[in-house]
């Protein structure tokens, strides 16, 4: 059978490209390398072993900056997908014994700022309507191609009435705020503008997952943006919610969707190669020697992967490979997660705090102790303090696990890809072992709650799902590697060097996290080019 489209992996946005291109009337299929699609955006159970119907969010684990477009356009709400809204948004345990939430409502906000940060409330407010309308300046751009520097004659003239229209009204003092947000530093940012510690820590622990650099190194303070994006059903700024049944229901109700409008998706179908003929992509072979023919081929999988794994090197140039092969990868985070027989009890919880409410806590270091850590990771050492995100997702979803059991997942930030000493497979159970042990510091109950634990480091993640280096942006989010540079200049707009061969991953604009947008763009783009 001859297909419009084939699209290499089933993650949320090679199925996201597929319905959209479904819905475009192309006959389109779907080929993933595991037994179950999703890519990052799964649910499992931690050891079926050892916790049988114990499950989690094995790598995404928060939903924030779904577009609220590619939910109403493929009605997934219809497919079972249900968000539930953080509330606190964030929520920081102190060694002090203390915890300090991020609260979406401004009333006890305040009442927070007043316990931790009296002298920082005014600026806070302050700061966040400054920052959540600058954002407003770059949530547009999410859903179509960056700005293409390269077009040239009446498609110049449209990208600069589109960046006027883009822009319009804007000062002098938010183009200088944009700037300093999209090239300054994170830790200058908040030592300049507030006093409080915790306050600096807890606006740190929201602002650079996944990310390359210490809070102190120029581009850091960019996250600070991208977390104010809308998100959920709502489109509201700075959104962040639960997935009832895990990150894996976003990909099942997206699964349906495409299934409904008719897409073909074939699981443990690993691609071994895309194939070409007379510079143009025509169809892929896979591992098991079946060819498929198309007339497109969309690569969800990261750049490297699809530029220096699966396209023959004759198809490209040597300069081109090279550039390819200079996108940062590294993967600076890993995944803990727990199966444990109790809920966690941190310290300095309030007492009034609901189970959903005491679904979130980061153990996060202080700016210094976050800057020594990059610096650890990138020497190849396991960081001293490492910074640990947790989410209970079973507080809010008593449906992950049977009674009596709790779901922990916990993302670690700044770990490096390369050990200097040893390998991952020999010091994979010390990380571990260090996660649970920094967890029982603040949650003393924890270490001897632990029924079952899987560790995941920077390769665990390349090897389980096949992105490059264990990287889960599919390349960094840095300016340099970002908008029009996104995966590489002149290569922005989705389309590739071959001919009929597109990008639509976390690789392109306007990067990773479970957004969708990459699949969307790249889909209306070349519906646009092959109506």
């Amino acid at each position: 059978m001859l297909y419009d489209a084939v699209i290499i992996g089933a993650g949320h946005n090679g199925l996201t490209a597929a319905a959209y291109l479904a819905r475009a009337g192309k006959r389109v299929a779907v080929l993933e390398r595991r037994d179950i699609v999703g890519g990052c955006a799964v649910t499992e159970e931690v050891d079926p072993e050892l916790s049988p119907g114990c499950r989690v969010s094995t790598a995404s684990y928060i939903a924030s900056m779904l577009r609220p477009t590619i939910i109403r356009d493929l009605k997934l709400g219809s497919y079972g997908l249900k968000m539930i809204a953080c509330d606190p948004v964030i929520q920081a345990a102190f060694n002090d014994g203390t915890v300090m939430g991020w609260w979406s409502d401004e009333e006890r906000m305040r009442a927070e700022l007043a316990r931790f940060a009296p002298n920082d409330i005014d600026q806070f407010f302050e700061t966040e309507t400054e920052l959540k309308r600058l954002a407003a300046y770059l949530q547009p751009f999410f859903l179509e191609p960056p700005p293409d520097p390269y077009a040239k004659g009446l498609r110049k003239l449209a990208e600069g009435i589109r960046l006027m229209r883009r822009f319009r009204g804007i000062t002098g003092s938010d183009i200088s705020g944009l700037v300093r947000f999209l090239t300054g530093s994170l830790g200058e940012f908040l030592d300049r503008r507030f006093e409080s510690d915790k306050l600096k820590r807890l606006i740190l622990s929201n602002s650079l997952y996944g990310k390359h650099g210490g809070p102190y190194q120029p581009g850091t303070a960019m996250g600070l943006l991208f977390h104010l994006l809308s998100g959920g059903d709502a489109e509201q700024q700075a959104w962040q919610g639960h997935v009832i049944g895990g990150m894996g229901a976003i990909t099942e109700a997206l699964r349906s969707a495409c299934e409904d409008l008719g897409v073909e998706i074939r699981t443990s179908a690993p691609v071994s190669r895309i194939n070409i003929i007379d510079g143009k992509a025509c169809g892929v072979t896979l591992d098991s020697g079946e060819t498929i023919d198309a007339g497109l081929v969309v690569s969800n999988a990261d750049p490297k992967r699809t530029f220096l794994a699966l396209v023959d090197s004759a198809a490209l140039t040597d300069e081109f490979r090279r550039d390819v092969a200079g996108i940062r990868m590294d993967g600076p985070a890993g995944k803990v997660n727990f199966v444990l027989s109790e809920e966690p009890r941190v310290s300095g919880m309030p007492a009034d705090r609901t189970k959903p409410q005491r679904s979130l806590f980061t153990l996060i270091p202080t700016l210094a102790e976050a800057e020594a850590n990059y610096n650890a990771s990138q020497r190849g050492e396991l960081p001293e303090r490492l910074w640990v995100d947790c989410v209970l997702a079973s507080n809010v979803d008593d449906a992950l696990a049977p009674e009596g059991r709790h779901m922990l997942t916990c993302f670690v930030q700044y770990l490096p890809y390369r050990l200097r000493e040893g390998s991952w497979d020999d010091r994979r159970e010390e990380l571990g072992d260090r996660v649970t042990e920094l967890i029982g510091q603040f949650a003393p109950n924890v270490p001897g709650a632990v029924i079952a634990r899987r560790v995941f480091s920077p390769p665990d993640l390349e090897e389980r799902f096949g992105i490059t280096e264990g990287n889960i942006f599919h390349g960094d989010i840095s300016l340099q590697q970002m908008f029009f540079m996104r995966p590489l200049p002149r290569w922005s707009q989705y389309r590739t060097p071959v001919e009929n061969l597109y990008l639509c991953g976390a690789g392109t604009h306007p990067g990773g996290g479970v957004t969708g947008a990459p699949g969307y763009n790249a889909a209306q783009t070349i519906i646009r080019s092959h109506a």
